[in-house]
């Protein structure tokens, strides 16, 4: 990929919630955008570290011992094995990285979770 991305735009066109889409590659990592409203699930990443960075509204991070409230240009990394559960009160748009082999919502599939399959799609 050798042009410009504007994130801002592609998490707004998105038309599914919790639906992440690959919009880059950083060496083993992936970088998504995602449109998020209300709750995804509890789930962890055993081996994966996961940045949640805020491009438009607001997002709760619940972690078993606080929640982490994010605002626009703010973000946040979950350290690997950490159980968290993203919420969004309206709609907010996503900026992620994460690396490659990590799975969606960890080893929890609910009808929310997405393959990596469905995220490198490009509608």
């Amino acid at each position: 990929m050798l042009n410009p991305v504007d994130v801002l735009a592609r998490a707004a066109a998105l038309n599914k919630f919790w639906s992440p889409r690959v919009v880059g590659e950083l060496d083993d990592c992936y970088v998504k955008v995602a449109k998020v409203h209300g709750e995804l699930v509890w789930h962890s990443h055993d081996e994966q570290d996961e940045l949640f960075f805020v491009l438009q509204g607001r997002l709760r991070l619940q972690l078993p011992d606080r929640a982490v409230e994010l605002g626009p240009g703010e973000l946040f990394v979950v350290p690997r094995g950490v159980r968290h559960l993203p919420v969004a009160e309206q709609e907010c748009l996503l900026m992620l990285i994460e690396r490659k082999d990590t799975a969606h919502t960890g080893e929890v599939q609910t009808v929310r979770t997405r393959s990596l399959a469905e995220q490198l799609r490009t509608d």
